[in-house]
């Protein structure tokens, strides 16, 4: 039976919200890194302090994600050292922050990242760097190990996450001919990463539509590709084939190649690239400063943060888009953004339960659910025998609205995660409650751009791309969704533009 959000969390599902069975160890844990109440400040035009502090600086990057941290990259590697990088959170790293245990090192969201392609230039000189490449060899230590995937249905796991169990001819034939759909579209050149360097108007019609409707309209009607299709949207956009743009859901697949070497991960995730970035700018990072006010003055900016006036000349928005309204003075509104909530835990356990198999797998998923599963963080050890670990559980609130599902994630305490969680592993772990000791859960709310159809085309995410003037946009988002190469891409480009007004360093 397919197992809807609907089913699994709301009044039929009382025990979600119960405490644990009795007799069980008690789990401990609780909610991490919760800033919503700062984001919220600015969504509700609330006062903050006047100013006592003037610095001074040529440049001023707003965020300290992947965008931001990559154009202090930039700058700092072209010699530039006039500019302050200022983050609200205690963390800098978004959707790359980490955290550590007694056992590992773990990811809070993003884990991995594809072997980039010979476009994806900038990521490529960024893992010369970092060591990660060589030579154009890339190093053994940071590609995932073997076994990579497995998919747990119809009471027993298989290797690799596209369903290979129990399918019809007809299933069989509609992945071949998807396949050969999305070989076209690969071949056809258009289907790039970063997405600026393929991205034509000739595809504008495949973004007017869903996913789902493209998919039907090939005569694609198979229940179970369609799972598939919903987890791959699920996972990369949080938002299902119905809701996701079928540029977006073609891209998923046609910008990358099939038997592509990978993917590059590490025990704390993207955390590991985030670390090693502040080595080298976190002298720049101010983080626990949350800019409240952007405004124009004459050629310049005075950007406001706390008790200190940042006076600069130019301005790398590199926060999410969505912000720009609530912090820069006169800004337009915002359309057709709109944003995945998502939530993810990471559990420590203090063995392996029943059922987990011989071989630890890095990726485990779990044909429908309303989770994405978990990824192991000790798959990276070169020990013979590992009997703790931490699995990073992910869940994307996809189904419904988005604001509905942000008030969910709020408006539920850390015990109806919790039990939700455990819950859904029981069904192919049924001893892991004797297994966890700790889940501590974190909430986005707005984790990942969503590319809903109409979104990519839409003028005024390509206008903001086009960094004209001396406020320069470089969030991921204006890509239309959430990965890495695109907020890397979009945070150099950003530095480079502001090099090249500079005259270089």
């Amino acid at each position: 039976m397919t197992i809807s959000r609907r089913n699994f969390l709301q009044a039929g599902s009382a025990a979600l919200i119960g405490l644990s069975v009795k007799g069980d160890l008690p789990i401990a844990g609780g909610f991490v890194n919760d800033f919503f109440q700062l984001g919220h400040k600015l969504r509700d035009r609330a006062s903050f302090p006047q100013s006592k502090n003037v610095e001074k600086h040529a440049v001023v990057i707003v965020g300290g994600g992947i965008a931001g941290l990559s154009a202090a990259w930039r700058l700092h590697k072209r010699g530039f050292r006039d500019f302050a990088l200022l983050e609200m959170n205690e963390q800098a790293g978004g959707n790359s922050r980490w955290g550590e245990n007694e056992i590992t090192a773990y990811p809070w969201a993003a884990h991995y990242v594809p072997v980039p392609g010979p476009k994806a230039a900038y990521v490529r000189e960024l893992f010369e760097d970092l060591g990660v490449l060589k030579n154009g060899v890339w190093d053994e230590r940071f590609l995932c190990f073997t076994p990579q995937e497995r998919l747990y249905l119809y009471g027993r796991w298989q290797e690799g996450i596209e369903p290979s169990v129990g399918l019809t001819e007809n299933d069989r034939d509609q992945f071949r001919r998807l396949e050969e759909l999305i070989h076209k579209a690969r071949s056809g050149g258009g289907f790039t990463i970063p997405v600026e360097q393929g991205l034509s108007n000739e595809q504008a019609d495949l973004d007017q539509i869903s996913f789902s409707q493209w998919l039907q309209s090939q005569g694609m009607d198979s229940r179970i590709l369609h799972w598939y299709m919903n987890y791959c949207c699920r996972d990369d956009y949080g938002a299902l084939a119905s809701d996701t743009s079928a540029w977006a859901g073609l891209h998923y697949f046609a910008s990358r190649e099939p038997e592509e070497k990978g993917p590059l991960t590490w025990p704390e995730g993207n955390g590991w690239i985030v670390k090693r970035l502040l080595e080298r700018v976190g002298a720049f990072v101010r983080t626990g400063e949350m800019v409240h006010r952007i405004a124009r003055r004459g050629k310049a900016f005075s950007i406001f943060c706390g008790e200190t006036e940042h006076q600069a000349e130019f301005v790398i928005f590199a926060a999410p888009t969505f912000l720009a309204p609530y912090l820069i003075e006169g800004f337009e509104p915002i359309r057709d953004f709109e944003y995945s909530p998502w939530l993810t835990a990471n559990l420590t356990l203090k063995r392996l339960p029943s059922g987990y198999g011989s071989d630890m797998t890095w990726d485990n998923v779990v044909m429908n659910s309303p989770t994405l599963g978990y990824v192991d963080a000790m798959h990276q050890t070169v020990r013979s025998y590992v009997e703790q670990t931490v699995w990073t559980f992910y869940w994307a609130l996809a189904e419904g609205p988005p604001a509905i599902n942000r008030q969910l994630l709020l408006d539920k305490d850390w015990n109806y995660w919790k039990e939700a969680i455990v819950r859904d592993l029981e069904r192919l772990h049924s001893d892991i409650r004797q297994c966890v000791s700790r889940i501590d859960i974190m909430r986005f709310g707005h984790a990942m751009a969503r590319p809903k159809p109409g979104a990519i085309f839409h003028e005024q995410r390509r206008r903001l791309a086009r960094l004209d003037g001396k406020l320069l946009f470089a969030n991921s988002d204006l890509s239309g969704f959430s990965i890495f190469e695109e907020a890397q891409y979009r945070g150099v480009r950003a530095a480079e533009k502001v090099l090249s007004h500079l005259g270089g360093a």
